[in-house]
């Protein structure tokens, strides 16, 4: 069953085409990149499936529904997330933010909110920090719990934007490990730049750069994902060359050829 379904989608900024004709499948339990150059459109991409913005032309559904009545069961982690460290919060409430509902400016936090905030944390190994202060920690354990209040409500989609943009090399490795068991049970589409180390987890790439060409590969190579920065908006998706059996220069030849 799908749990993202895009059809002929248009996006413009201002008249500005930013996204052109995206037709794009997942299938639930996917674990999915979406990779290209800046500007390229992945962003958008992403806001378009949260609903906050809407297609200029085609169809776009979440879970069958659309966008905005399926924020329910979406979990999201933006990307650039600035935390003032100072601030004393502890982990447990930045996990419980998480259980916030949107139509109650005020509510008070129950004991059932409680034990899936900390069943959150517990998924992604920090259960033991729940009392710290979220200053206290790391750039890889912070990201691990505002995860963690993304999947506090218990979402079918869990939607990542750079979520190791600030983290070093070790915690990537870590941090996509536990997306990776997270998957078991849950959709999981990152946006994400970082090539070589995501290559080993996921399980499809989308390439994205004002079109999108899906592939839905066994092994996802360093060398397919690094072709992405040679596509253009035309037919012909480098990734695909090399995964024809293409090296990544006689990928890039082939593009020139065809321009």
């Amino acid at each position: 069953m799908a749990i993202i379904e895009i059809k002929n989608l248009d996006f413009a900024y201002n008249r500005e085409v930013v996204l052109k004709d995206v037709n794009l499948t997942i299938q639930q339990n996917d674990f999915v990149a979406i990779i290209g150059p800046n500007g390229g459109g992945k962003t958008t991409l992403v806001k378009l499936i949260l609903g906050l913005l809407s297609p200029l032309k085609g169809t776009l559904l979440v879970d069958n529904k659309s966008p905005q009545k399926a924020s329910p069961c979406v979990g999201y982690v933006p990307q650039d997330v600035h935390m003032n460290r100072s601030f004393p919060i502890t982990v447990i409430d930045v996990a419980l933010m998480g259980k916030l509902d949107p139509k109650q400016r005020w509510s008070r936090q129950s004991a059932a909110n409680r034990r899936d905030a900390m069943a959150a944390l517990d998924r992604m190994d920090m259960a033991a920090h729940a009392d710290k202060k979220i200053g206290e920690l790391s750039g890889g354990e912070r990201q691990r719990v505002l995860i963690a209040r993304a999947l506090a409500t218990q979402p079918k989609l869990l939607l990542l934007d750079e979520p190791t943009a600030s983290i070093d090399t070790k915690g990537r490795e870590d941090l996509y490990k536990l997306l990776k068991k997270l998957n078991k049970d849950i959709t999981v589409v990152v946006v994400s730049h970082d090539l070589l180390v995501i290559s080993r987890y996921v399980k499809s790439v989308a390439c994205v750069n004002k079109s999108l060409h899906y592939h839905n590969q066994a092994e996802i190579t360093g060398e397919m994902l690094g072709a992405m920065y040679l596509c253009s908006v035309e037919e012909v998706c480098p990734v695909e060359l090399v995964g024809h059996g293409l090296s990544h220069r006689e990928a890039a030849q082939h593009q020139e050829e065809y321009r």
